[in-house]
This record gives C-alpha cells, structure tokens and sequence, in this order.
C-alpha cells in the first residue's frame, strides 16, 4: 500500500491494519507541554495552573483516543519523572494535581468509560511520594485501577518515577522467591511489575531529544523509535498516520538480498552513504533562547 491511499483511510481501516499482527503496544512519551501551553492556550491575567491543567487534560484525552481509534491496543504515557521535581515546589504541586486529576476528574472517567480503558499506574511512585505531602496519591491510582478492572477494550498504563525499575524489580523477584522457592521468568517479572501481562513495545514516540526511557523490562531493543520536533501536544493525525505506515510498511522490507543488487543499485547506495558520511541524527543544537533543536541531516541522492 502506498503512504496516500495509507492516509486516505479511515480511522476504522487503519486499525484494522494495525490490529492485524495483534495488539500494539505503544509508549507516547509527552514532552514540552507547558511550552505548547505558553504558546497556543496562555492568556494574560489566567491563573496558570488552572489553565494549563485544563487545555492539557483536554489534549491528553484528544491524543490517547486518536492511538486507540487508530488501532493501539495498549498506551504507555510516562507523566512524571523524578528528574522533573527539581523544577520546584510550584511544578511539583502543578505535576501532583495533574496527576490526581487522572483518577478523578469527569473528562478522564468519561473518556476510561466510553472507550471502555483499564487504567493502571507503573513507576516507584510509592518511594517517590512516601515522604512528602503528596502520599495520598498511590491510593487514588489503586482505586482508579479497581474503578476500571473490568474495561476491556484498551489499556492505559499511566507512568509516574518510571525512570528506573531495578530496584524495584529485585524487590519483587526476592519476594517471588521467597514465595514459591524460584526465580521468576521474565514474563512473570512482567506481570508483577505492571500489574497484568505487557507484550514488548512495538512503537515509542517523544519529542525534541532522541532519548527512548519509562517503558522498564518491555524494551526489546527492537521497537521503532520517532521524535517529533515540535512538542508533543502539536501531535497530528496525519502524523500519527505517517508514523503508523511507516511502522507498519516502510520498515517491514524483506530481506535483501545482496547478491542480487545489480551495479546500478549499489552505485545509488554508494551515493547516499558518501552523501552522508559524518552526517549524525540526533545532533542539535541551541538557539538564541536556549532552546535545543535538532539540526536536518539526511541528504537523499
């Protein structure tokens, strides 16, 4: 199938195509959300965390039902990293009421209700918030999670300190042991880590810097990778398409066989290679403002 006809489909017959291999499992990391804020919703004399909250809890919606209509089986959404809680009490307080809004406010049980989505939660976030006054979370993700236990149509693994499982993941091996005198099979590490059986990711999506992270013991090493440069939020459904297609048909060639290149082919490789040579995706570099951007690489012969 070619990329048009691909885009020209409906969100039905694209899921359709992607649900043929059998459930996806996608991780869409969002990245530069109050940039995307400041600049498209940010109106003077707005209480900031109120309306940023409102236009992101509108847009988180808006996103992870365009990856379930389009066919995404299982939707991995890191909301929160230790390392952005030394941006101060401020954000912090911002990040937690956003994160309590996901259990609770009416936009977001709606939306668990009508595309029928078991949500659960994944990350030391219980080690994150012990001792600090936002303890009462880990309870509010347990009662969303009983809330939403019997949704069978999709599945949302909300991310909070998902940043590194290895300690977590002995925990909970010696206490397999200690159990059932053995060690756990990976699947079964799975399992209790996320709290159901997770399939390897088959497609991760960020933003700006080419980092791949919070999607702990389900990195296969073998999952398609794409950075959009614009802030997460500006995701399109033409983009999302465009990503989807090239998971689904630019990447999935046959093997080629090299003894059957004919000259001309290998003189057009040969081109594209010295073309290229010295050329690396994922250098960037900063603007005036400070702001890191990826600098264009990729010379087509």
């Amino acid at each position: 199938m070619d990329y048009s006809t691909f885009q020209g489909l409906t969100r039905q017959e694209i899921a359709q195509l992607v649900q043929a291999e059998g459930p996806k499992v996608c991780v869409f990391a969002l990245n530069g959300t109050r940039r995307w804020f400041m600049l498209e919703h940010a109106a003077p004399d707005q209480d900031f965390a109120t309306a940023y909250l409102t236009a992101i809890t509108r847009r988180y919606i808006e996103i992870a039902k365009m990856f379930f209509d389009h066919g995404i089986h299982t939707l991995l959404m890191p909301a929160l990293s230790p390392y952005l809680m030394a941006r101060g009490d401020s954000y912090v307080q911002m990040a937690a009421t956003a994160l309590s809004q996901l259990t609770a406010q009416a936009q977001f049980l709606d939306f668990y209700d009508s595309h029928q989505v078991r949500v659960r939660f994944y990350g030391d976030y219980e080690q994150c918030f012990a001792n600090t006054t936002y303890n009462y979370l880990p309870a509010q993700f347990e009662a969303l999670t009983t809330k939403t236990m019997d949704n069978n149509q999709h599945r949302l693994f909300w991310g909070v300190c998902a940043h590194d499982a290895t300690e977590t993941t002995i925990a909970l091996s010696i206490d397999y042991y200690e159990r059932y005198g053995r060690s756990p099979t990976k699947q079964e590490l799975i399992t209790l880590y996320y709290g159901e059986e997770v399939q390897p990711v088959s497609i991760f999506i960020s933003s700006a810097k080419l980092r791949a992270f919070d999607m702990p013991l389900i990195s296969s090493g073998r999952e398609d990778l794409y950075y959009s440069i614009s802030p997460s939020p500006y995701l399109s459904e033409e983009q999302l398409r465009s990503i989807l297609y090239d998971h689904l048909f630019a990447r999935r060639k046959e093997k080629i066989d090299y003894a059957k290149l004919n000259p001309e082919k290998w003189a057009q490789l040969q081109t594209f290679y010295q073309a290229n040579s010295g050329n690396t995706l994922g250098v960037g570099q900063k603007d005036d403002a400070g702001f890191w951007h990826p600098k264009p690489q990729v010379i087509w012969p």
